[in-house]
């Protein structure tokens, strides 16, 4: 009998959309939803840009300023790791996550990722991001094909159909 491999990281969704179309919003709208059933979340956000990884002022900051290329804070009950790193993959970093239910990608609209792709009103109103799609949110008589269509705000039906992957 064959046996099925094993992913090495849980499920993985991508909320993916244009630019400023409100995916850490309704990131933080299902979070607590999904929390809330038991499950353990995690987030993955991909920035297409470059971006400040430490607060200036703060001792990471001065540390990573000072030259160091990697820097981990933690705490009982934290830990931030900074490091400098090129080539780094969706799929690296969920493996940081083997021990979560659920990884969340904010982004990831080439991923290989089921996505949840939302289209709002004046902002965006043609899919960005390639197959294979969960829903598609939309605030508006937007009508695209491939995926079932959602109310922007209906967080519960998004926390069906993701919990329905697992």
């Amino acid at each position: 009998m064959e046996t099925e491999k094993q992913s090495p990281h849980p499920p993985v969704v991508a909320v993916c959309g244009t630019k400023n179309v409100g995916k850490t919003t309704l990131l933080t709208n299902l979070i607590p939803l999904l929390t809330a059933k038991g499950l353990k979340v995690a987030v993955i956000k991909r920035d297409a840009h470059d971006f400040e990884p430490d607060v200036p002022g703060t001792d990471s900051y001065k540390l990573r300023a000072a030259g160091a290329g990697g820097v981990a804070v933690y705490s009982p009950k934290r830990l931030l790791v900074t490091q400098e790193a090129t080539g780094v993959t969706v799929e690296e970093l969920a493996s940081r996550f083997a021990d979560f239910h659920l990884i969340l990608l904010e982004g990831g609209k080439h991923s290989p990722y089921p996505k949840i792709e939302i289209l709002r009103q004046g902002i965006s109103s043609v899919p960005v991001s390639s197959p294979p799609h969960l829903a598609f949110c939309v605030d508006g008589p937007f009508q695209p094909t491939g995926a079932p269509i959602v109310g922007l705000y209906d967080y519960d039906l998004l926390v069906n159909m993701i919990v329905s992957l697992r």
